[in-house]
């Protein structure tokens, strides 16, 4: 079974819902295992993670990193369908496309005795759960190294910075009035519509750096009025904020909470992911890129999203998002590049049978 066989099964399991990623896990489990690849199987928080090792017993270190969760879809996105180079379906880009070659990828590795290779998967890198996160408990078990890799979907470039997540909720307080006199009351669901405007014209909204034109604000839900006939007197809403490497999320937060009539409660927070272009595991992995990919100019880009890379560069080792190409992702026509897949595949095993080599000289220089 190759990358593309691999990714049309995983993506028909619904890995939104908990028994979707018990089946899905237990599926990758079994492949690795009979390609001689011992995975150990836990459930952490209620979710399935799971972790191997392969290659050498000491030495240079990396870890694979990938995630079987996505986010909602409907009923017919579980089913794989191909067009040309395009293969559709939820997770297809994020990142069961990546999952799958990272799979193959392991296997080939196995044999190779002068790197160690962690794997890990974890199911709640979509989950807005603060804690309990999957990835920081295998960084706790020690699943930690000199580089690790995330397979989110970057179209083979190499993810350096990313974006830090702010998720918050603003609570909004009017005055209630009958449905019939609203000029009596104070609204707070429209009072809420122009806090998020407010919000939206904030300093620090403006502001930008060498990788990023600007932060994002995405209003994801709003909550408000319990009647037809009455004038709502509280509304909140949910704000999914991406700001800047540089930016502070303590005065983001500060200064929305210093609009009027609103409170602001800290929901989710992840730090920016910010890695050196010249660090040398970086340059590796670009000379291993190209090396297999048409791709010869730099390399190193800004994701406006972020990952669990952050638990990796929390315990001191650096990290990056590198992830098959496509598009879609989160939306109802997600897809990957099949040749892509094939093409992350040979990029990882080349950076891994690099690293020796280049350890001894320096790499060239390409992100």
């Amino acid at each position: 079974m190759d990358e593309r066989a691999l990714t049309e099964r995983l993506i028909t399991y619904d890995t939104d819902s908990l028994e979707g990623m018990q089946s899905a896990a237990a599926f990758v489990k079994g492949w690795l295992e009979a390609r001689d690849v011992d995975v150990t199987g836990e459930t952490y928080n209620g979710r399935p993670v799971l972790t191997a090792t392969v290659g050498a017993q000491k030495g240079p270190t990396v870890v694979l990193h990938a995630h079987l969760d996505v986010v909602p879809a409907l009923p017919e996105q579980f089913e794989p369908r191909l067009d040309g180079d395009r293969l559709y379906g939820r997770g297809a880009y994020d990142m069961k496309g990546g999952l799958a070659a990272m799979m193959c990828a392991v296997s080939d590795l196995a044999a190779q005795d002068l790197v160690r290779v962690h794997f890990v998967c974890v199911s709640d890198e979509e989950s807005d759960e603060q804690t309990k996160r999957g990835t920081d408990y295998v960084v706790q078990q020690g699943f930690t190294g000199d580089f690790a890799i995330t397979g989110e979907p970057t179209n083979l470039h190499i993810g350096i910075q990313a974006k830090g997540v702010l998720v918050v909720r603003v609570h909004v307080s009017g005055r209630s009035a009958h449905g019939s006199t609203p000029w009596l009351g104070d609204n707070a669901v429209l009072k809420a519509i122009d806090v998020f405007r407010g919000i939206e014209s904030l300093p620090f909204t403006r502001e930008t750096s060498d990788l990023f034109d600007r932060p994002s604000i995405s209003l994801g839900r709003i909550v408000g009025g319990d009647a037809v006939n009455r004038v709502p007197d509280t509304c909140a809403i949910d704000l999914d904020i991406r700001y800047l490497p540089g930016q502070d999320a303590d005065e983001i937060l500060a200064d929305i909470g210093a609009q009027q009539d609103s409170e602001v409660t800290k929901v989710f927070h992840r730090e920016p992911i910010v890695v050196a272009r010249d660090e040398p595991y970086v340059q590796i992995l670009a000379e291993a890129v190209c090396g297999v990919t048409p791709l010869r100019e730099s390399i190193a880009v800004g994701r406006d999203g972020t990952s669990d890379v952050i638990s990796f560069l929390n315990a001191g080792m650096p990290g990056v998002e590198f992830g098959p190409s496509g598009d879609g992702h989160h939306g109802p026509e997600e897809w990957v590049s099949i040749e892509s897949l094939a093409q992350y595949r040979r990029a990882l095993v080349e950076f891994v049978n690099l690293i020796p080599q280049r350890l001894r000289k320096p790499a060239l220089k390409i992100a």
